[in-house]
């Protein structure tokens, strides 16, 4: 099974990175970009019985490592 895992900042966590890359587009001549929020995409192949499985395997690999859970939100995505 394959987990793919979207990692984000909570509401109200000061984006630096997005701050930056928003900086940037206005300096390429996008200057009509808003806000821009960065995260982070992970792809894990899970050996698991099934889809119920992969993510609870999934889910502790975010709370554990993949994820800040004080600042960052997740969301888990399981294919077969």
């Amino acid at each position: 099974m394959k987990a793919k895992i979207h990692v984000t900042l909570k509401n109200g966590v000061l984006d630096v990175q997005g701050k930056a890359v928003a900086a940037g587009l206005a300096g390429l001549g996008f200057p009509g970009v808003g806000e821009v929020r960065v995260g982070r995409y992970v792809e894990i192949e899970i050996s698991a019985k099934d889809a119920a499985a992969a993510e609870l395997q999934a889910k502790q690999m975010c709370e554990k490592l993949l994820a800040n859970t004080v600042i960052e939100n997740y969301r888990i995505e399981i294919a077969g």
